[in-house]
């Protein structure tokens, strides 16, 4: 089943936001993220939020691109309210669930919905998530014609077997095709991993690092699989049917990738993010980690603006009757207060290439760094001018640099 949503205090009926998100605001870009929490079946790795067909109770999924257009039209009256600045959208990420179940036209239309309200910017990233059986040649020109830039496909390995312990249902042998389809769309694509699943080998992982080689894509994900629970994968694993991923595996195959991809010409950007070049990073994401503004439309769809934190009611059905009614879907939010907003910013940038100032730990945080470059986890130089950059060691102990930097009381989610 999905996550639970976050304990949080009760969003206002209209959304409003409060007079602090205007502080930096200028500085801030916008991003648009667009959940579409359908998928055709639910891996059993999987605990984000989304829904199979049986499970939508009340919801249907030809009417949510009209419902996401509603949020969207909502969105910008609630920022023109707080009396923030106009500013198009500089990227516009589907995400799932597998936003391409639904028709391309819808995709489209929503994009629409938010090229009406905001714009979106000069050189715009607008990038898509999709399963290699969700599209067709036809679906990826659709989406190009329309504007999107980049096509992000689920892969996770290459080796049948290993896809079959993830509950995932392509053919390995279509993602070349869905890939040439996508470059002749003239669409970037990015490729995701996933590594360490039970019963996956070294040489099973160095097989899918073949194929995603052999393919040539601008940026590739690799995420060490984590159990979560609640999952199918969770209950195989407590029963005894499947083992439980190995750490020490998972780095092996995380130095592996690291190798591989780098001695093809991919640099790292972020501990499971690598691309060819600078400009194919995803925009979207690093502006996650670097604490832009972005709203999130849909079901359980998280939104972020100037320190305020909210999330959306979860399932489809309560998400339409919300909007049906005039009211703002969110479900509850948060404000950050300057403490945590540091604790957070070093937790994400610490995990960039471009690292994180040394100035923003405090003066316990800036002794440790001494001691993590002793012990090999942080780049010398970079910290001699000023940043903290993690060595490969210090990626893999990512979490624990962290708890090294900050103050022990501080709070700290490993996940997020």
């Amino acid at each position: 089943m999905p996550s639970a949503l976050p304990i949080g205090d009760p969003a206002p009926a209209d959304g409003a936001l409060p007079a602090s998100v205007l502080v930096g605001a200028e500085d801030r870009a916008l991003g648009v993220y667009l959940h579409v929490p359908f998928c055709r079946v639910r891996c059993g790795y999987c605990d984000f939020n989304t829904y199979t067909a049986d499970e939508l109770r009340g919801a249907r999924r030809s009417d949510f691109a009209g419902q996401a257009a509603e949020e969207v039209a909502l969105a910008r009256r609630v920022l023109d309210a707080a009396g923030l600045p106009e500013r198009p959208a500089s990227t516009v990420f589907f995400g799932g669930g597998t936003p391409t179940l639904l028709p391309a036209t819808d995709l489209v239309d929503m994009l629409a919905a938010v090229r009406r309200a905001f714009g979106l910017a000069a050189g715009a990233e607008v990038t898509t998530e999709a399963n290699p059986d969700s599209v067709d040649a036809a679906t990826l020109r659709t989406l190009a014609d329309a504007g999107f830039t980049r096509v992000s496909f689920g892969m996770q390995s290459a080796v049948p077997h290993v896809l079959e312990v993830l509950d995932r249902t392509h053919d390995p042998e279509r993602v070349p095709l869905v890939v040439r389809w996508a470059r002749d769309a003239g669409l970037d694509v990015s490729l995701d991993l996933i590594y360490g699943a039970p019963g996956e080998s070294l040489d099973d992982w160095s097989r899918s690092l073949d194929a995603v080689l052999a393919l040539e894509p601008d940026h590739v994900s690799a995420y060490a699989l984590i159990v979560e629970e609640g999952t199918a994968l969770a209950r195989r694993i407590r029963s005894g049917a499947v083992p439980a991923p190995d750490d020490d595996l998972q780095a092996d195959m995380y130095e592996l990738a690291d190798d591989r991809l780098a001695a093809a010409g991919y640099a790292w950007y972020e501990v499971s993010n690598w691309s060819r070049r600078p400009d194919a990073r995803s925009r979207h994401n690093l502006a996650y980690w670097t604490g832009e503004d972005w709203w999130g439309v849909g079901p359980g769809a998280h939104s972020h603006v100037g320190g305020v934190r909210w999330w959306n009611v979860k399932h489809p059905a309560a998400y339409a009757q919300r909007l049906g009614a005039g009211l703002s879907p969110a479900a509850g939010r948060e404000t950050l207060d300057d403490a945590t907003r540091a604790v957070e910013r070093v937790l994400l940038l610490t995990r960039l290439a471009d690292g994180m100032p040394v100035g923003r730990l405090d003066a316990a945080g800036r002794r440790a760094v001494a001691g993590l470059i002793a012990d090999g986890l942080v780049d010398p130089p970079s910290a001699f001018a000023g940043r903290v950059v993690l060595t490969r060691s210090g990626r893999l102990l990512a979490d624990a640099v962290v708890r090294r930097l900050l103050p022990l009381d501080a709070a700290l989610d490993p996940a997020t």
